[in-house]
């Protein structure tokens, strides 16, 4: 019988190079030495601890496809796969997306709109960790439907006036920096949508309430919300009236981010799985023994090889420059779904254990739970794929 270190799998498709085998071993290393022996407690706090991110900043962690005027290590976007992919297989989905939310959600807003003077004045700390950011857009009423956005900003000589809330946001209690969307357009214009950067601190800025989740215990979400929050006028982050087209544009990144991130974690699950299977006993046997049990993950790990090959493959694209919007939205469906299917075969395949907190894929089951609904939900996907296909 084979040992199945979690070390063992390191892909070798020709879309990485030699810099992206050194991104995946820093970050496994990380991962072990920093995260792991104590990312329990990050559980039971609620977030993770922003010395941590630091750290992170520290190795170049946070700054991987931004230039390196700031910082940046001036990758791709197979890179940032690499990191997604990483952090999923750490089995803490909380401590994950609080990453990748500051990496690939919410300071790519910045990067691709800001002014030199709002780039030179945030990017630096964004990249080293030392400010975190978070991307306010999503609203009570307002999930993947965007254009049904409530908030809005009207200008008030040189500032201004924030009014609505934000639900679901994630770092949204201990971030530093928020890009905040709201309509600024007249009524019945559903687009003109404007995206605005919201220091904390801000008066007229607070968080509402904090959230209690199903899963991602990590990771800090909360209800933010603003009253009369005057900001300077400076503080536009890029062409007014252009947000929706900014947050449609970084949702193809989030997308591929999320499917990787989903594909780190089912692979770890299968992992975790056949782990188990051979070394328990039931009926004067190993369960590995149980064929039923062989072939159920045999075929989730053809699955999976097969949604990351879509990933990689889609990345890979991405950083050529190419459109990919039918193909991401097929990422994040087909990534998101798998995910929860796999985890509930290897929580069922641990028995009575699989539904104790203290086993990993109790927590990795109710964390993926969430792969299907965020970023973009399961059926607004296929839509937007159905869209593309006559």
């Amino acid at each position: 019988m084979t040992s199945h270190d979690p070390s063992d799998f390191k892909p070798t498709l020709p879309f990485f190079r030699h810099e992206h085998e050194l991104l995946r071993d820093t970050i496994r290393r990380f991962i072990a030495d920093r995260v792991l022996p104590q990312a329990d407690a990050w559980e039971e706090a609620g977030f993770v601890p922003r010395e941590i991110l630091r750290e992170m900043g520290e190795l170049g962690l946070l700054g991987i496809r931004y230039d390196s005027r700031h910082g940046g290590s001036e990758l791709d976007t197979l890179a940032t796969v690499v990191l997604a992919e990483e952090l999923g297989r750490s089995t803490y989905g909380g401590f994950a997306v609080t990453v990748l939310v500051h990496t690939d959600m919410a300071s790519p807003h910045l990067f691709h709109a800001g002014t030199p003077e709002q780039i030179d004045r945030y990017m630096p700390d964004l990249i080293a960790g030392k400010k975190i950011a978070a991307v306010a857009m999503t609203e009570a009423g307002a999930g993947s439907d965007l254009a049904s956005m409530r908030m809005t900003a009207r200008r008030d000589g040189n500032e201004w006036v924030l009014n609505g809330s934000k639900m679901f946001i994630t770092n949204g209690i201990h971030a530093d920096l928020y890009f905040v969307a709201a309509k600024t357009g007249a009524p019945g214009r559903n687009r003109d949508i404007s995206m605005f950067i919201v220091e904390k601190g801000t008066p007229g800025f607070s968080v509402a309430r904090p959230l209690k989740k199903h899963g991602w215990l990590s990771s800090d979400t909360a209800e933010l919300s603003f009253i009369d929050c005057r900001i300077p006028a400076e503080n536009l982050l890029g062409q007014e009236g252009k947000g929706f087209y900014a947050l449609t544009r970084n949702l193809q990144n989030e997308r591929i981010v999320l499917g990787a991130q989903a594909m780190g974690e089912a692979s770890r699950a299968i992992e975790l799985a056949v782990e188990w299977a051979t070394q328990r006993q039931a009926f004067g046997a190993a369960l590995w023994e149980k064929q039923t049990i062989r072939h159920r993950l045999a075929t989730r790990l053809a699955q999976v090889e097969a949604a990351r090959s879509l990933v990689y493959s889609c990345a890979w694209r991405d950083a050529q420059g190419q459109q990919v919007v039918k193909e991401v939205s097929m990422v994040k469906a087909l990534c998101g779904d798998l995910v929860n299917q796999v985890m509930y075969d290897c929580l069922q395949f641990h028995g009575g254990m699989g539904f104790i907190r203290e086993t990993a894929i109790e927590r990795m089951t109710r964390d993926a739970r969430v792969q299907s609904i965020g970023g973009g939900a399961t059926e607004v996907m296929l839509e937007e794929i159905a869209k593309r296909m006559v």
